[in-house]
C-alpha cells in the first residue's frame, strides 16, 4: 500500500469511527434493507436521461419495461413484463407488443400503450446521452409517429431494417426502455421539455418501489409499491447511503448498521469475510476498467502512442495486488459470458517496447492530464499509470473529482486520458460495439456523447461500418466470428486500454438472501430480497 492510500485509509477509519460511535448497535429492522454503495454518480432519474451506475440501479426498481429480467434467473434472457407477448411482421421489421392488462403506476392511473407509445417517442424526442440505443434503429423526431404507435392495447415499433428480435428487445430491457406515466409528467412538463427537469429529481413508475429521496452525494429512499404486479415486496423500504470509502463501509457492516456493502476492496473483503454473520458474494460483471485517448491530442493521436500506452499498463500487478479478487484481466471491448466475446490478451507491462514505439513515433517530453473519480481502485490504477509513465519519459497530472465531474470533462471532449468503467445497457454485443467501435459523425456538432467513440474523437478506421454489417447477421455463429474479427482489429488500432472486467464482490449480511447486482446487465434489483 503507497502512502497515499495508507492516507485514504486513515482517514476512511476515523470518518467511519465518527459515523458509527454515534449508531445503535442494533441490526437493521427486517422489512428495510439498507446499502452502502458510491452513488455519486447519479445525474438525473429520468430514465430517458441516466446512463451511469448507480442511477441504473434506482431505475431498474422504479420502473418496468416491456420486456425485462427475472433477477432469480438471468440465464433466461428477456422475459415479459409490460407486454405480456408479442409478434414479428414477416419482413423482421415490425414487432407488436400487447400490454398487459391492469397494471397501475405509482400515482393509480393505469398503464396503457399510450403510455409505452409516450415513453419511447419522448426518449427520442428529448434525445439525451442514452437516446442512440433506440436512434440506432431508425427512429427519428420526424418518424416516430409511423414506427412508434400504439392503437388499443397494442403498440407496435417499426424499425429501419429487419434486425435480430433478439437484439431489438435486449435493447429495450435498458434504462432507456423505462416506461413513464404519461398523465403525470405531462402536469410537470415546463416548456415543452415533456417534464424532463421534473424527472430528474422525481420519479413516476409502475415498479416494485417508488422514490421517498434522493439526496445528491448522501442517500437515495425507496418504498415498495404494495400493488406491484408481481407481489408487493419484502423489503418494505430501502436506503443506499453514499459511503465513498471501503474502511467506511466495511465498519458499518460489522456494526450492523447496514445490511450489504459493495465497494469494499480486497483487504477488506479479506477481514470481513472473517466476521461472524457476515459473507461474501462474487458475480463476475459486464463492468470493463479502461483507458481511453483523446485522439484530438496531437501526441497521443500517433498510432505508435496508441500503441505504447497499452504497454504501459501492469496489468498482472494491479490484478494480483490492490484489484485482488475483483478484477480479472480482460482487453477486449466484450465482456466474457457475452456472444462473440474473445479471451485474447496480447499486452503485457514492457517498459522497453514502449519506449521503443514512443521512440519511432518522435515523441519526447510529453506531459498529460488523466481524469478519474474519486474512488480508490481507480486512483490507485492511476498512480500505478503515472508510475509507469513516468519510466519512459512521459508526466501524467492525475486530476481527481466526482463522477459527475470527471463525467462531463470526458463528455465534452476536454480530457487528454480518461480512466474509468463502462457497463453494458443490454446483454447483446452490440451494447459495446456500438459505442466502442461504431461513430458514423465525428463532427463536434454530432454530440454523440453515449459513443465512447466520439468521446475520443476516434474515427474508428473502418469499424463502425462493419460493426453495421455485424448487427443485422441471423447467423449467431458468423455473428460472434464477426464480432471476433472487430475486437481483433480493435486492440491493434483503438485509443482504448481495455484492461480488467470486473468480478463484483458485495459484503453483506448472512441474513441476506437473494440479493443481486445484475450480473453481466450491471442493475441491481430489490424487490425479491428476503432477510
Amino acid at each position: 500500500m503507497n502512502a497515499f492510500s495508507r492516507l485514504l485509509t486513515g482517514a476512511a477509519l476515523g470518518m467511519a469511527l465518527a459515523v458509527t460511535s454515534t449508531s445503535a448497535m442494533a441490526e437493521t429492522p427486517p422489512n428495510m434493507l439498507v446499502i452502502a454503495n458510491r452513488i455519486d454518480d447519479i445525474t438525473t432519474l429520468d430514465p430517458a436521461e441516466s446512463f451511469e451506475f448507480a442511477g441504473s440501479d434506482v431505475s431498474r426498481n422504479v420502473y418496468r419495461k416491456l420486456v425485462n429480467f427475472d433477477p432469480l434467473d438471468l440465464d433466461a434472457g428477456y422475459q415479459p413484463d409490460i407486454a405480456e407477448s408479442w409478434d414479428v411482421s414477416e419482413d423482421g421489421k415490425s414487432i407488436t407488443f400487447k400490454i398487459r392488462d391492469g397494471l397501475t403506476f405509482h400515482s393509480g392511473n393505469p398503464v396503457t400503450a399510450d403510455d409505452v407509445q409516450f415513453s419511447l417517442r419522448r426518449a427520442i424526442i428529448l434525445n439525451k446521452t442514452p437516446a442512440f440505443i433506440l436512434t440506432q434503429f431508425g427512429f427519428t423526431p420526424e418518424n416516430i409517429e409511423q414506427t412508434i404507435v400504439a392503437d388499443g392495447d397494442t403498440l407496435t415499433i417499426t424499425t429501419d431494417k429487419p434486425y435480430a428480435t433478439s437484439f431489438v428487445l435486449n435493447c429495450l430491457t435498458s434504462t432507456i426502455g423505462g416506461i413513464v406515466d404519461k398523465k403525470t409528467v405531462m402536469e410537470h412538463d415546463k416548456d415543452g421539455d415533456l417534464g424532463n427537469e421534473w424527472l430528474k429529481t422525481n420519479t413516476a413508475g409502475s415498479g416494485a418501489y417508488s422514490l421517498v429521496s434522493w439526496k445528491p452525494n448522501e442517500s437515495v429512499t425507496l418504498k415498495s409499491n404494495p400493488d406491484f404486479y408481481l407481489g408487493a415486496p419484502t423489503m418494505e423500504r430501502v436506503v443506499v447511503r453514499h459511503v465513498q470509502e471501503s474502511a467506511s463501509q466495511r465498519l458499518l457492516l460489522e456494526r450492523g448498521d447496514i445490511d450489504i456493502a459493495r465497494n469494499l476492496n480486497p483487504e477488506d473483503v479479506a477481514g470481513a469475510s472473517s466476521v461472524d454473520g457476515v459473507k461474501i458474494a462474487d458475480e463476475l460483471k459486464g463492468r470493463l476498467m479502461y483507458v481511453s485517448l483523446n485522439q484530438k491530442h496531437p501526441e497521443l493521436s500517433k498510432p505508435q502512442v496508441r500503441q505504447a500506452f497499452k504497454y504501459l499498463i501492469d496489468y498482472e500487478g494491479m490484478r494480483d495486488s490492490f484489484l485482488k479478487g475483483q478484477y480479472t484481466i480482460h482487453q477486449n471491448f466484450l465482456p466474457q459470458t457475452y456472444l462473440g466475446a474473445s479471451d485474447e490478451a496480447p499486452f503485457n507491462f514492457d517498459i522497453e517496447k514502449a519506449k521503443s514505439l514512443l521512440d519511432e513515433a518522435g515523441v519526447s517530453g510529453l506531459e498529460i492530464e488523466v481524469g478519474v473519480r474519486e474512488a480508490q481502485e481507480r486512483i490507485e490504477i492511476a498512480q500505478a499509470m503515472q508510475n509507469a509513465l513516468g519510466q519512459v519519459g512521459i508526466k501524467m497530472n492525475i486530476t481527481v473529482g466526482t463522477a459527475k465531474q470527471i463525467l462531463a470533462r470526458y463528455r465534452s471532449r476536454e480530457l487528454d486520458v480518461y480512466l474509468g468503467a463502462w457497463g453494458p445497457d443490454y446483454p447483446d454485443p452490440q451494447t459495446n460495439a456500438g459505442t466502442f467501435a461504431y461513430n458514423p459523425d465525428n463532427s463536434d456538432e454530432a454530440n454523440a456523447t453515449g459513443l465512447l467513440a466520439w468521446r475520443n474523437s476516434w474515427d474508428t478506421d473502418g469499424l463502425t461500418e462493419k460493426t453495421n454489417a455485424a448487427v443485422v447477421e441471423n447467423d449467431t455463429v458468423k455473428r460472434a466470428d464477426m464480432y471476433k474479427t472487430i475486437q481483433a482489429d480493435f486492440r491493434e488500432t483503438s485509443p482504448f486500454v481495455i484492461m480488467f472486467q470486473q468480478i463484483e464482490q458485495s459484503a453483506m449480511r448472512d441474513n441476506v438472501t437473494d440479493f443481486s447486482t445484475g450480473q453481466a446487465i450491471t442493475s441491481a434489483s430489490y424487490w425479491q430480497v428476503t432477510k
